[in-house]
């Protein structure tokens, strides 16, 4: 069997599963909106799946350590076809209430926080398995991820057309079946053997829950990147779901040229985490977050607040969709590297929870920033939180810690 095959395995289940759960982003919101007519109602809907999801990152990190992150991944991906595949299937049956509906997604939402938090806790033994760098699977990860974002979209806008908003659920679905069996054959060989299984640690719930917090909170690179990552969320939800619909309608480049934008930053984003992945591992770790930061985040804030040219919109575009293609690898690398491995399931939950936590709030900040100030106001004022979020480990000698690297580098297994 090849050293790589458990992580390209779980490469090609991640983007099976991501493009599913893409298309549901889009078709979840869209079947209630035309169902139910109430932008109030799919608001409930989102916030019914984000916050258990949200959640259950955090309290599903001890049982990743204790039960192992492959078995957990795959059983949350085959309760996840039950939990969305019931949406189309009640609704045909003409069954699905709207609190049933709110109850289905919030169930699907907390299969989604541990399922996902136990596929990215596999990271650091699929790096060593492969003899891989961390960068090089971080990177490779994220490539995935953005065009998994890319390719679901296109998918979500297609299969809506065709065959409906209920029945597009139905791919996800199955996209969680298809990505389990892809997972449980690739990864075969980290299935921990008798002897480690009683090893794990068995210390209460509650006390693996709290030392997993210990070690995060007393980390401050670690923390940073937490608390950073969270607070960008924040504003980039705001300006992708309220600042730039606004933008497309205000310029009157429609929903196609909204597209547009997001496509050739996604484009680009891969490109620049294909590129990560392969020479992100000789490049400084502080510098490259720091330079990708100033090209991804303040400039495309600062160039839609106001009626700037075609040409200037995207090369900023570009530019700063193809330098935040670096950042996951890096952050995720060093993320990875400084949790013990008898912590990884805890602490990287813990730290993916903190990163999502406020995504829910950015929608309004959008909204209220707009209604009181006015797009360009509110452009440039979340372009400037973004710009001193971002840039504040430059005065913080701390965040130079992110160049440590392990003294061992992965070695190749026969």
């Amino acid at each position: 069997m090849s050293v790589r095959r458990p992580l390209y395995g779980w490469l090609v289940a991640d983007a099976i599963s991501l493009v599913g759960t893409r298309v549901s982003m889009i078709a979840i919101p869209w079947f209630v909106l035309t169902t139910t007519g109430s932008p109030t109602r799919t608001g409930l809907v989102a916030l019914a799946e984000m916050l258990p999801m949200v959640l259950l990152k955090v309290l599903g990190g001890p049982l990743i350590d204790r039960l192992g992150a492959r078995r957990v991944a795959i059983a949350c991906d085959v309760a996840s076809v039950v939990a969305v595949g019931a949406i189309p299937l009640l609704h045909e049956a003409d069954l699905l209430s709207f609190p049933a509906l709110l109850a289905i997604v919030a169930a699907a939402g907390a299969l989604r926080g541990p399922g996902d938090a136990a596929k990215h806790a596999l990271v650091p033994a699929l790096a060593a398995t492969a003899g891989v760098p961390m960068e090089r699977a971080t990177g490779l990860s994220s490539t995935v991820e953005r065009t998994a974002t890319l390719l679901g979209a296109a998918a979500a806008a297609a299969l809506v057309s065709v065959v409906g908003a209920a029945n597009a659920l139905l791919v996800d679905a199955a996209s969680f079946g298809l990505s389990a069996l892809v997972l449980a054959w690739a990864t075969v060989a980290l299935r921990p053997d008798p002897a480690a299984e009683e090893e794990r640690d068995t210390a209460p719930y509650l006390v693996r829950l709290r030392e997993g917090w210990d070690f995060l909170r007393r980390d401050p690179v670690l923390l940073g990147i937490a608390v950073m990552v969270a607070l960008t969320n924040l504003l980039d939800v705001a300006w992708a779901t309220v600042l730039m619909p606004v933008w497309a309608k205000e310029y009157d480049v429609g929903a196609a040229g909204l597209g547009t934008v997001f496509a050739i930053f996604a484009g680009a984003s891969a490109l620049g985490s294909v590129c990560a992945a392969a020479w992100a591992v000789r490049l400084p770790r502080y510098w490259v977050y720091l330079v990708a930061f100033l090209l991804a985040g303040a400039p495309r804030f600062a160039v839609f607040s106001y009626d700037s040219p075609l040409w200037l919109v995207g090369a900023v575009v570009v530019v700063g969709g193809f330098a935040s293609g670096f950042l996951n690898p890096v952050l995720g690398a060093v993320i990875f590297e400084r949790i013990p491995d008898r912590l990884v399931g805890r602490v990287s939950s813990l730290t993916t929870a903190m990163c999502f936590a406020l995504m829910p709030f950015g929608g309004l900040l959008g909204g209220a920033l707009v209604s009181w100030h006015g797009l360009s106001v509110a452009m440039l004022a979340i372009g400037s939180a973004y710009l001193v979020v971002t840039m504040l480990p430059a005065v913080d000698p701390r965040w130079r810690d992110m160049d440590r690297r392990p003294d061992r580098e992965p070695v190749p297994v026969e």
